[in-house]
């Protein structure tokens, strides 16, 4: 079960609206594929470092748990601050735009669809699903179920037509000599931008962390769940990105906003319909699993009392969490102001991978300080050192490159400080303020 739950949820949308990004950056096929398998053995050194975290503080929250007991209640609080403001409204604006795209798509055959259709059918999908989350936790679940399929079979079709083309003769953007021809000058700062937009499509990978107390023996289940998974991931990413570029020079996969849709009508003729159909169902149900899965951080700060109590409560017949469900919704929609997924997942990625640093540094820091805790699964201190280099690297010249968007999101989360003390650390609030805090959750 938590290897088909972390397979579900690395492989998403991200693998449909991440190769042009990915593209793009990298400015070539063979640093684009590159990237790709990189991100994919980042992600694994990543995750084992949390699988450790995880075995030895045992706590549902993830990554907010574990900054929270290693580094102190602010740190704890930034993260949680950032995940409810940024990290899940922005992840949940871009599944619900790829599935605006690919919807219209192919009502637009030559040109991009208009930005304010995109945002609206973005809109009206979150509106749907945000209902049948708040009516049924029976009803999400099954929207998950059936919508899972959509992605495992666009993937599916994806890398059989990408084999057939090879048997066929055609890669010729595969040939070394092709592959690392660059169709613009190489960039450092863009190939950071490049490793941001790839991480996006692996996203997902830690979310076992978030339900380690639910996990049946968690000290086998969770090593195994990433020593499978994230290879059969990176495997299936970088093949299917082998087979966009069989049908697909660079020109063309960076022309198009909907990949596999420009992929789907180059080799499967009358039946092209069935790729656009696949990814929107699977970026439907992303969509869905992604509001499911919040309210676990919204518990989790609750009960530590970082957030408030209202955000963790569930409807008494329904046993959906309505408050959580409808404040994601209505900060998601506030994400839709811009169609530019990249700009987006650009802003994502980069407070993503500064609070992956931070817990990973938090894993040095603990065995540094308490060097005899019980620690069921021990990893070589060489790993998450290795992650902080490439941390570095990351952060460092995505700032650069992109000084507004990734400042923006550091600012965001200074906000979080003022909040965190006047809100969770000042205990001797006056009366009229709690009066005022209970009447709101009351209301």
């Amino acid at each position: 079960l938590s290897l088909s739950v972390s397979l579900c949820n690395i492989i998403g949308s991200g693998i449909f609206v991440s190769p042009k990004g990915v593209m793009e950056n990298a400015s070539s096929v063979g640093l684009a594929l590159i990237v790709w398998i990189v991100t994919g053995i980042i992600t694994a050194i990543g995750a084992l470092c949390y699988a450790e975290l995880g075995v030895t503080i045992p706590k549902s929250g993830g990554d907010y748990a574990y900054v929270k007991d290693i580094f102190g209640g602010l740190a704890g609080f930034l993260r949680l601050w950032i995940a409810v403001l940024v990290i899940y409204p922005t992840n949940q604006a871009v599944i619900a735009l790829t599935f605006s795209n690919y919807v219209l798509q192919p009502l637009f055959p030559t040109c991009f669809p208009p930005e304010n259709g995109l945002r609206l059918l973005a809109g009206v999908c979150l509106l749907l699903l945000t209902w049948v989350n708040c009516s049924s936790v029976r009803w999400a679940t099954r929207v998950q179920d059936i919508f899972t399929a959509g992605k495992l079979l666009a993937l599916a079709l994806i890398i059989i037509m990408g084999i057939v083309q090879i048997c066929k003769g055609e890669y010729y953007w595969l040939e070394p000599a092709n592959a690392f021809e660059p169709f613009q000058e190489y960039d450092v700062g863009l190939i950071a931008l490049a490793f941001l937009q790839g991480s996006f499509a692996y996203g997902g990978w830690n979310f076992l962390n978030y339900v380690t107390e639910e996990l049946v023996d968690p000290y086998v289940n969770l090593p195994r769940a990433i020593f499978i998974s994230i290879p059969l991931v990176t495997f299936v990413y970088v093949f299917a990105n082998i087979a966009y570029v069989t049908a697909m020079s660079p020109q063309e996969l960076l022309a198009s906003n909907a990949v596999a849709v420009t992929f789907g009508e180059k080799l499967l003729g009358v039946m092209s319909w069935i790729m656009p159909i696949s990814v929107a169902l699977s970026t439907f149900g992303g969509v869905n699993g992604s509001l499911f899965t919040s309210s676990r951080l919204f518990f989790a700060g609750a009960r530590e009392g970082h957030l408030p109590s209202l955000l963790a409560m569930i409807h008494v017949k329904r046993c959906t969490p309505i408050p959580a469900l409808l404040f994601t919704c209505l900060s998601t929609l506030l994400m839709l102001c811009t169609s530019d997924m990249y700009t987006l997942i650009n802003y994502v990625g980069f407070i993503n991978y500064l609070f992956y640093g931070v817990t990973v540094a938090g894993q040095i820091v603990l065995r540094i300080k308490q060097p005899d805790m019980h620690r069921p699964i021990r990893i070589s201190l060489a790993w998450p050192v290795i992650y902080l280099l490439f941390w570095a690297f990351l952060l460092i010249f995505s700032l650069y490159s992109e000084p507004v968007v990734c400042g923006l999101g550091m600012a965001i989360m200074l906000t979080g400080v003022p909040v965190y003390f006047l809100g969770v650390y000042w205990d001797n609030k006056p009366a009229c303020f709690n009066t005022f805090v209970g009447t709101a959750v009351l209301f």
